[in-house]
């Protein structure tokens, strides 16, 4: 039924806008490539947006150089794809309610006037390989490349939890239609630049623990010595969770003086995405995020507090209920 609604919906529009969050990530920018390409072969007039642009990372992808920062013209039909709510949009649709929304969060508000939201699924660019051909859309190898790197980067290379042999079978079909994952993979999980690195370099110094948490913060004086002109975390995140003690890791990003971005990883059943709505941020049980008004070292003060009662709280729930505490499991990409 939902796919007959979408398929009539871009059947109809001929000016079609797409955007996704801010500090957009491998997800993000595949999800906004891949639909915006499928689209405009299509013969649809497309603006692809992203607030903060598309990093480095993935300008080999076809049609990045198309992405915009701000819509330029009135448009018939609008989407978001891999975002949980409209704030993280960053503002690009102004009061505009959006008329599809492609998602893949469990946080999902539901918040346009047609919801396609599949907590269940890897990543949103999983969504859409699912969904495409049922909306009269063809998957180029432009288009699988797209959707691939959105999977890979946000299964952090079908390493999360929630990686199924259905996930493996979609990203096959993209692999069979063009996409060369090795190349993709190196592109999107290994390769990092100079500054890149060695910013991960000043937040692995201060690096802290305390019994099952591990935490550390990127400051804007680290991004200013690196040369990083990102203003994301350069994918620190997974390198903290990927250390063997860790079942929750929080990494606190200085956005200005008086915001910071806090990213959450937890592992199995330590369910983070609460913890995260609460706070006005969203994400996957066991990856999400939010940006809180305060210094860096207010805000780390008050997430690392509550964060560790969540802790400790999920653990006594694990054992009063099971006598022992859960094998720990993988961490999930956002």
């Amino acid at each position: 039924m939902i796919d007959q609604i979408i398929r009539d919906k871009i059947a109809a529009a001929s000016a079609i806008g797409i955007t996704s969050h801010i500090r957009p990530d491998g997800d993000a920018v595949g999800s906004t490539l891949g639909l915006g390409l499928a689209l405009m072969n299509a013969g649809k007039k497309v603006e692809m947006v992203l607030k903060d642009g598309v990093s480095p990372t993935f300008l080999h992808l076809t049609g990045s150089n198309l992405v915009k920062c701000s819509f330029e013209s009135e448009l018939d039909l609008m989407i978001v794809a891999d975002s949980s709510d409209l704030l993280r949009t960053g503002g690009v649709l102004g009061d505009r309610t959006p008329d599809i929304n492609i998602d893949h969060h469990i946080t999902n508000e539901n918040f346009a006037a047609t919801n396609l939201v599949e907590p269940g699924s890897v990543a949103t660019s999983a969504v859409l390989a699912k969904h495409l051909l049922s909306w009269g859309l063809t998957i180029t190898p432009d288009v699988a490349k797209a959707l691939l790197t959105g999977i890979l980067s946000d299964s952090i290379g079908f390493r999360t939890s929630n990686t199924t042999s259905e996930s493996l079978r979609l990203a096959a079909g993209l692999m069979d239609i063009g996409a060369d994952i090795t190349e993709l993979y190196n592109k999107a999980l290994i390769s990092r630049s100079y500054e890149a690195t060695k910013y991960w370099g000043n937040g692995l110094s201060r690096m802290q623990r305390d019994e099952g948490l591990v935490w550390t913060s990127l400051t804007l004086e680290d991004r200013k010595a690196s040369g990083y002109f990102g203003n994301d975390d350069a994918d620190l995140t997974n390198i903290l969770s990927s250390i063997d003690t860790m079942e929750i890791s929080v990494l606190f990003i200085e956005q200005t003086p008086n915001n910071t971005k806090v990213s959450w990883r937890s592992i199995g059943d330590l369910d983070i995405s609460e913890l995260a709505h609460q706070l006005g941020g969203g994400g996957h049980p066991n990856a999400a995020g939010v940006e809180l008004i305060g210094t860096l070292a207010e805000v780390e003060q008050k997430v690392l507090k509550i964060t560790q009662e969540h802790l400790k709280q999920i653990k006594s729930y694990a054992i009063n209920n099971s006598g022992e505490e859960k094998e720990p499991g993988q961490p999930h990409g956002v």
